[in-house]
């Protein structure tokens, strides 16, 4: 088996245009929310969406 080469040329690209923050947000849910919001297609994206509109609705523009 040959080894990975770093910077190689094949490796994984990201799919988003901005590189997300390197500390996740985490937040505790109600029992069975977790495997119910796994089950549905593409949440992570949908999620992220949602938290956008959350903060433009509060005006909350800083970074």
């Amino acid at each position: 088996m040959m080894p990975f080469q770093k910077k190689n040329k094949l490796g994984a690209t990201s799919l988003n245009e901005e590189p997300f923050d390197k500390s996740p947000v985490c937040f505790n849910v109600r029992i069975g929310v977790k495997e119910k919001l796994k089950a549905v297609p593409d949440w992570k994206e949908r999620l992220r969406k949602l938290v956008d509109e959350l903060i433009e609705e509060t005006g909350n523009t800083s970074q």
